[in-house]
């Protein structure tokens, strides 16, 4: 990727802090194997670095164009998908998902107890399209989060999801997952409440439900193809797997411990489930074209995706009565801290700097479980991508020590 900082207002000297900074705390003590950070305004990258290694056993260093699991920011991507269908007229935000899955009309809400003797009672409305989006529905992770090394708070409903066997793994697919969610009931009554969940697999469901066509496909055909986003998939094609990264995890020592081998990762393999929550991986040169195309109010090098006023309605806070998530988040994992962030249709975004203890008020954003992050700031005119590969998500925060650094950069 061609720098031109002398295009972006940011102090090109100012910018190497980051790479001091990740090098001196964590690549230097083994903290992380390696990571790639892209900094771009107005449209220019101002800086970008390949650090330590991406894959440790093997000793071989970060490749400009190495491959990584971004896990949770596959989400702005289906959400993206999914408003492209809303902007085609197939469907208005409070339109119910039973519309598209009528087995969702038998849906009841949590209210007590578990098992045979659980309390439900009926919604005060449907969960709705918009509720997927937004994680306002009253889906949860079930179980999902344990894989990631969330514990199990064991509550009911996710109890409920694993007796009816509610999964995104090996031989399930997506119609077969939406009939199985019809059967557990809501945690919560629609609307009223954030929790991070299922609700963004539910979207990819509902894009390949109304399109007509396989989810993996609609994405590559109408996002990936005409961003010129060439890695970017719920596999990596064998002629790829050189440029694979492998995966560890923070252990309870703190030791880096090896958990995906790029040579025997199921990555490898194409699924039969295509997470629309968690499924892809990708590089930091095509996600930054994802962001950028964002940046842009949905156009990229003449490719349009989304009109500009559909995208500027996708980063406005839709949590009930303008709340942020201390006010609406239950549970105890999402990608974002929840003081002064509010959440929209597929992004977090930061309604107040001051209460979240950041700069950058007004950007919109997204992490993956492996601690991979990405935001757009539209005062800024900035977008800026990190990745890494490192579990769980919440050991590190990356993005804050990268926007103080980035901010303090920029000088007009």
């Amino acid at each position: 990727m061609e720098l031109a900082p002398k295009n972006t207002g940011l102090s090109t000297a100012r910018l190497e802090r980051i790479t001091d900074h990740l090098e001196r705390n964590y690549i230097a003590p083994g903290k992380i194997a390696g990571c790639q950070v892209a900094v771009a305004r107005h449209g220019h990258l101002a800086y970008f670095r390949s650090l330590g290694q991406m894959d440790r056993e093997a000793g071989k260093a970060m490749a400009d164009d190495a491959i990584f699991r971004i896990y949770s920011m596959t989400k702005p991507i289906t959400s993206v998908a999914l408003m492209s269908l809303y902007e085609r007229g197939y469907f208005q935000l409070n339109d119910p998902v039973s519309r598209f899955f009528p087995s969702w009309k038998a849906q009841r809400v949590w209210v007590s107890g578990e098992g045979a003797s659980m309390v439900t009672e009926a919604p005060a409305r449907p969960p709705s399209m918009r509720d997927m989006l937004c994680h306002t529905g009253g889906i949860t992770y079930g179980a999902a989060l344990a894989a990631l090394g969330v514990p199990d708070d064991g509550h009911p409903v996710d109890k409920a999801y694993a007796e009816v066997g509610v999964r995104r793994g090996c031989g399930e697919t997506l119609m077969e997952f939406m009939e199985k969610l019809s059967r557990v009931p809501l945690r919560y009554q629609p609307g009223e409440q954030w929790m991070y969940s299922l609700s963004t697999d539910v979207c990819g469901a509902l894009v390949e439900k109304i399109s007509g066509q396989r989810f993996d496909r609609f994405l590559k055909d109408n996002i990936f193809d005409p961003l010129g986003m060439k890695d970017t998939a719920f596999a990596v094609p064998a002629d790829k797997a050189d440029r694979f990264c492998a995966n560890y995890r923070r252990g309870a020592d703190k030791s880096l411990q090896l958990i995906d081998a790029p040579g025997t990762s199921d990555y490898l393999n194409e699924p039969t489930f295509h997470s629309g929550g968690g499924g892809l991986a990708s590089t930091t040169e095509d996600y930054l074209r994802f962001c950028e195309m964002l940046r842009r109010g949905g156009e990229l090098d003449g490719a349009r995706i989304l009109g500009p006023r559909t995208l500027a309605l996708m980063h406005r806070n839709h949590l009930k009565e303008g709340r942020d998530l201390t006010q609406m988040a239950i549970g105890g994992f999402s990608e974002t801290a929840n003081e002064g962030v509010g959440f929209g249709l597929g992004f977090a975004m930061t309604l107040d700097s001051v209460r979240n203890g950041t700069l950058g008020e007004g950007d919109y954003y997204w992490g993956g479980a492996a601690s991979t992050i990405f935001w757009v700031d539209p005062a800024e005119d900035l977008t800026v991508v990190f990745m890494t590969q490192l579990m769980p998500s919440g050991a590190f925060n990356f993005r804050g020590q990268l926007k103080s650094i980035i901010y303090s950069s920029i000088m007009d």
